[in-house]
């Protein structure tokens, strides 16, 4: 494409639904309060993934939830996770961070590819704490990892579409993760 596209959650729907309806029942919609996965049901015939307040962040963020969920999970609302509000303790923000480190990462990638500034998330504005350093970190080492060992399939295939339609075709280079970049 000899052209890139606006950074506004209707181009995103309208490229993920392209590319995934019909590869995986799966399509993108906006807008809810809370950001949510609903499995295909009698009322629906699609997988949805629904994204909160019109953001491109999120939107970007709950597609690499849904990368990272296996087979299975994709079958469970919410791919079967308990979520923790805003408040967690110091303690319930470490599990957090744990979970939190490949969707981040791939939602790094996604970001980049899209020429879309990243911010990493804490997710816990009313907690104890932010991100921590360590958290930065790994998520930093996984978007390497990801990029030197490759990225899980429907995850290339959607960071693909991003280049393709945001950077005219510039391939993302590893040498673009920095912390320092990270809002």
């Amino acid at each position: 494409m000899s052209h890139t596209l606006s950074h506004t959650p209707a181009t995103l729907v309208k490229l993920f639904n392209a590319q995934f309806i019909p590869s995986h029942n799966t399509q993108l919609i906006c807008c809810e309060e809370e950001p949510i996965y609903r499995p295909a049901d009698d009322k629906h015939p699609h997988h949805r993934i629904i994204f909160a307040h019109g953001f491109f962040a999120s939107a970007l963020h709950e597609v690499a939830h849904w990368c990272v969920a296996g087979k299975e999970r994709r079958l469970l609302e919410d791919f079967g996770y308990w979520y923790q509000p805003d408040g967690r303790t110091t303690e319930q923000q470490s599990e957090f961070e744990q979970v939190e480190v490949k969707p981040q990462a791939l939602e790094w990638i996604f970001s980049q590819s899209a020429g879309f500034k990243f911010h990493l998330s804490a997710d816990n504005l009313n907690g104890e704490s932010g991100a921590s350093d360590a958290f930065k970190k790994a998520v930093l080492r996984q978007v390497q990892a990801y990029l030197k060992e490759g990225l899980p399939k429907r995850a290339q295939a959607w960071a693909d579409c991003l280049v393709d339609n945001f950077r005219t075709e510039q391939p993302i280079s590893i040498d673009e993760f920095s912390l320092q970049d990270v809002a």
